[in-house]
């Protein structure tokens, strides 16, 4: 089943929201819920790393891996190896096996100056010889202190750098307190894939549910489904908290704010 058969805008269930369950018990909540496919985080857990594992997960389950995230968090620095271009080339070729179309990038540390170096150019090359989309995420200033540290590079915002596509993610603005429409208008057609969560403001990465922070998660949507927008929404909240009842309705409430706002255009 393509994202396509299953609505015009997939919603899709990150891996990353059932953590730390694995990822099998994610494509059986996905399943369950009714989510139209998953994005397989690339962590420590080794069937997120393994083609033929996720294959018979998705097939087990009749729901799509549309999307991969490389392996680019602090937590998974030891995920294949410590060269970030090969752990790139290792999630497309990923996405090219499961018939995925996207994998999604964070922005180089800052003390990965080589890689950040070559950052911009890379992403390009590789889009342009495989095929596959590379969507950079929007990303956020850590502070502490009252100070503020540049900890990614070129920068944390990719508005204005020479992607071609980019994920925006709605607890990233939120820490970054920048201005999720305004940032969707200025990516244009490059805005390629959402992450949706919210976010309060504070310095912490919420990920909280959709509609339980301060971003206009709904207002988005609503736009995208007006634009008719051709990538998907991937619901990435955090729930490591949470026992496993409570995060089965974290993840459907999640769903089921994304399905009536990209909804809600025309009724």
């Amino acid at each position: 089943m393509s994202p396509v058969d299953a609505a015009e805008c997939p919603v899709l269930l990150s891996t990353a929201s059932c953590y730390p369950d694995s990822c099998a018990g994610a494509f059986d909540v996905a399943d369950r819920l009714g989510y139209d496919g998953v994005e397989v985080m690339v962590w420590t857990d080794p069937t997120s790393q393994e083609s033929g594992a996720l294959r018979a997960l998705s097939q087990l389950h009749g729901i799509p891996v549309v999307s991969v995230h490389a392996p680019t968090l602090l937590l998974t620095q030891r995920v294949w190896g410590p060269d970030p271009w090969h752990k790139v080339d290792r999630s497309i070729e990923l996405a090219q096996d499961l018939g995925a179309e996207t994998v999604v990038l964070h922005p180089p540390f800052r003390w990965q100056r080589d890689y950040a170096l070559e950052f911009v150019d890379g992403v390009r090359e590789r889009e342009e010889k495989t095929g596959i989309r590379l969507a950079v995420e929007n990303m956020f200033p850590w502070r502490a202190g009252g100070r503020e540290m540049l900890a990614y590079l070129p920068h944390w915002n990719p508005v204005g750098y020479d992607y071609r596509h980019v994920t925006l993610d709605l607890s990233h603005t939120a820490t970054s307190g920048s201005d999720a429409l305004a940032m969707a208008d200025a990516l244009d057609d490059r805005l390629a894939h959402i992450h949706l969560a919210d976010g309060l403001g504070s310095n912490k990465d919420e990920h909280l549910v959709p509609g339980h922070g301060a971003q206009p998660c709904g207002e988005l949507l609503e736009r995208l489904a007006a634009q008719r927008f051709p990538g998907a929404v991937v619901v990435e909240v955090g729930t490591r908290r949470m026992d496993p009842d409570q995060r089965e309705l974290a993840l459907a409430e999640s769903l089921a704010f994304a399905r009536l706002h990209l909804g809600a255009v025309g009724t």
